[in-house]
């Protein structure tokens, strides 16, 4: 894409958070946005404070792969062209010193995961036959290696960026971009749910912007704030041994607070 202007941007998990101030960021520079999300209710009010029109409402969960088939079929019936969709949905839940119930691991690797391999497979067919159009993943730095009292977030996270990766080399002969968003810490609903101090943390307005100005550029990974995806980008390359030996002195801090 070379431009915004006109274009239809379907954005996934877009009743909150980041992907609620993305889809207004995207409709003040000319996108038409097709907003989904569970909440219907949720998902209307953010419609009202968009700029323009011919913005959409479907509501979706993204584990029911029936429910996205469903929304492609109209949006096709409706001639819509689309040039992005863009996968925010995430599931979280603070990790405690005894660990997450089954149940919440499931439905974290459900949404997180499972969710975008859907929505990547009900809409890929349509943009092949369209010969044209762009994928993205919301990631997290938190994939970018295995963090203390992360998991299972933090693999879901990773999965998400080596599935990009594996998507990218896979299209770009097809004339799909795909790319993966990677944000630090966001002031949001799911990091609200935090205790601890979040370092560099930045407001979803300044995310969105980054993100709909990364939607135009050419590289694969769209990444913020850029002092801590410096810091993690380091731990990225450290060898395991001294990685283990820092996320080792972090761990013992976390867990002595929270055990108090």
């Amino acid at each position: 894409m070379n431009s915004l202007e006109d274009c239809y941007i379907w954005v996934i998990g877009a009743s909150s958070g980041i992907g609620a101030a993305l889809a207004m960021e995207l409709s003040q520079r000319g996108a038409r946005v097709i907003l989904s999300a569970r909440r219907q209710k949720d998902l209307e009010a953010v419609k009202e404070g968009l700029a323009g029109t011919e913005h959409m409402v479907y509501p979706l969960d993204v584990r029911e792969i029936n429910q996205i088939k469903s929304v492609i079929d109209d949006l096709k019936e409706k001639e819509v062209r689309l040039s992005s969709v863009i996968f925010m949905p995430a599931f979280y839940k603070p990790h405690s010193v005894g660990g997450h119930d089954i149940d919440i691991i499931d439905q974290m690797i459900a949404v997180n995961l499972t969710g975008a391999f859907n929505v990547v497979h009900c809409v890929k067919p349509w943009l092949l036959q369209q010969g044209y159009g762009q994928i993205v993943l919301c990631s997290s730095i938190a994939g970018y290696r295995g963090l203390p009292m992360g998991q299972p977030y933090c693999a879901t996270k990773a999965g998400l960026i080596s599935y990009a990766e594996s998507l990218k080399i896979e299209l770009e002969a097809s004339n799909l971009d795909v790319k993966v968003i990677s944000p630090g810490f966001v002031k949001s609903p799911l990091t609200d749910k935090n205790d601890f101090p979040m370092p560099f943390i930045i407001g979803v307005d300044i995310a969105a912007k980054v993100i709909a100005d990364g939607l135009l550029k050419r590289g694969f990974e769209i990444s913020f704030p850029k002092r801590m995806i410096f810091v993690m980008k380091v731990l990225r390359l450290m060898p395991n041994f001294l990685y283990f030996m820092v996320m080792r002195y972090i761990f013992n801090i976390i867990s002595q607070k929270r055990i108090l």
